[in-house]
C-alpha cells in the first residue's frame, strides 16, 4: 500500500478509539467502483426489518404490523426506525431482497458465520471478500483488534489499532446481566450499574439515543470519507452487532436498527458524488423463527433479508420469490423458507459492479455451480 494510502487510512484515529461492537477493514483496488460489505452479527430478524405485511399468515405469527410502518409496496413495509433507509429506497437506491439465505443450514451463530464469511457450507481458511481482494490485486487494511474469516486469506492484509480501541463485544453486558439476575445481591446491583452507565436497554447497541461517536454511524462516516479519496481505498468491510433478539424483540431491535439506519445515511453522505459509483451488501448469518417465543422474541433461523444499497442499485423495489407464511409454507415449520441463495446475489454484485469474470467468481465462491449470479440487481 502506498505511503499516500497509508496517509488517507490514517484519518481513522479520530474515531477509532471505542466502536464497541463496530469494526471497519478497508482496502484498495483499481479502478473507481467501490464496494461495501456489512455484516450484521447475531442474526437480524427479516421478518421485522422487511414486514409482509400482505400476507394473510404474517398476523397468526407476528400480530398486528408495528404502528408507524413504512410502507414500500402495499405488501412489504420497512421497519419505523429505518427511516433513512425508506427516504433511500423511494430515492431508488435501496434493494432489500427477502427469503435469502447461505448455502447452509444451521442454527449455531459461530458455525453460520463462517460460512456466511466464508461463502460456502463448510468452513474454509479464507474468506470471500479476501479472495474477491486477491482476484483484483488489492492491498488491504483491517482496522480493529482482530481480522475477520471475512478477509483472511491469501491477499496480505495489515492489521492496525488505536490505543483503546478495544471494547467488549455488545451482547456482553446482556449475558453478564442475565448470568447474575437470580442473585439477590449482585444481580441487582449489576442492573443499577448498567443504567447509571446509560445502558437502560440491558446493551449498549440497544439504546435507541446511542448517537455518540463510539457508534455505527461514526464508523461508517469515516469509512465514506476514505473510500470517497482519490487515493482511497475502494472496499470496506464493517459490521454491527447486537441482532440476537431472543427476548423482547419489539424494543430491542430499535436501537440497532436505529443504529444501521443512521450509519448508511452517514456513509452515503461521505461519500458524496462517490456514492454513484459504490455499492453496499447488507448480510446476516441466518433469519430467525417465524412465530414469537414465549418471551416476545424469536430464535435462530434460517432465511432473512439481505439489502443492496447505493447509486448503482436498481432499487425502490423488493426482490423476492416470497415462499408465504401459511399452513405449510414455512421451513421445518418454523422459519421463513428460503428461496434465494445468498451467493447469488453477491456474484451478481461482483460481477455487474466490479468486472468479476465466471472464472474468478467460481474461485470467490467455491462449488457454487448451483447459484448463478443475480441479474438487474445493479446497472
Amino acid at each position: 500500500m502506498n505511503i499516500a494510502r497509508r496517509s488517507v487510512l490514517s484519518g481513522l484515529t479520530a474515531v477509532a478509539a471505542g466502536w464497541g461492537g463496530a469494526s471497519l477493514a478497508l482496502a484498495a483496488a483499481p479502478g473507481e467502483k467501490r464496494f461495501v460489505v456489512i455484516l450484521q452479527r447475531g442474526a437480524m430478524d427479516g421478518l421485522a426489518a422487511i414486514v409482509p405485511h400482505g400476507d394473510s399468515g404474517y398476523t397468526a405469527l407476528r400480530g398486528a404490523p408495528p404502528d408507524g410502518l413504512l410502507d414500500l409496496d402495499g405488501f412489504y413495509g420497512l421497519h419505523p426506525a429505518l427511516t433513512g433507509m425508506h427516504a433511500l429506497y423511494k430515492a431508488g437506491s435501496v434493494l432489500p431482497i427477502h427469503a435469502v439465505a447461505g448455502p447452509y443450514r444451521v442454527r449455531s451463530h459461530f458455525e453460520a458465520q463462517d460460512y456466511l464469511e466464508s461463502g460456502t457450507d463448510h468452513r474454509l481458511t479464507s474468506g470471500w471478500l479476501n479472495r474477491t481482494v486477491a482476484a483484483m490485486g488489492a492491498d488491504a487494511l483491517a482496522v480493529g483488534v482482530s481480522l475477520p474469516l471475512l478477509l483472511r486469506g491469501e491477499a496480505a492484509v495489515a492489521n492496525w489499532a488505536p490505543q483503546g480501541m478495544a471494547e467488549p463485544a455488545p451482547n456482553l453486558y446482556a449475558a453478564i446481566a442475565a448470568l447474575n439476575a437470580s442473585d439477590s445481591t449482585i444481580g441487582p446491583a449489576i442492573a443499577a450499574g448498567l443504567k447509571e452507565r446509560g445502558f437502560i436497554h440491558r446493551t449498549p447497541m440497544d439504546r435507541p439515543d446511542a448517537t455518540d461517536r463510539n457508534s455505527f454511524p461514526a464508523l461508517a462516516a469515516a469509512a465514506g470519507a476514505m473510500l470517497r479519496a482519490p487515493d482511497g481505498p475502494r472496499i470496506a468491510a464493517m459490521e454491527i452487532g447486537g441482532w440476537d433478539t431472543h427476548a423482547f424483540q419489539a424494543t430491542r431491535l430499535v436501537g440497532p436498527l436505529k443504529q444501521l439506519d443512521a450509519g448508511l445515511v452517514a456513509l452515503k453522505t461521505a461519500l458524496a458524488d462517490k456514492w454513484q459509483q459504490t455499492v453496499v451488501l447488507v448480510m446476516t448469518e441466518f433469519g430467525r423463527t417465524a412465530r414469537l417465543n414465549g418471551t416476545a422474541g424469536t430464535d435462530h433461523g434460517t432465511a432473512g433479508v439481505a439489502f443492496l444499497l447505493g447509486g448503482p442499485v436498481r432499487g425502490g423495489r423488493v426482490q423476492a420469490d416470497w415462499p408465504g407464511l401459511g399452513a405449510g409454507q414455512l421451513f421445518e415449520d418454523r422459519d421463513l423458507a428460503p428461496t434465494t441463495d445468498l451467493r447469488a446475489v453477491a456474484k451478481g454484485v461482483l460481477s455487474a459492479h466490479l468486472g468479476l469474470s465466471a472464472s474468478v467468481l467460481d474461485r470467490v465462491f467455491p462449488g457454487s455451480g448451483s447459484a448463478s449470479p443475480m441479474l438487474q440487481l445493479v446497472g
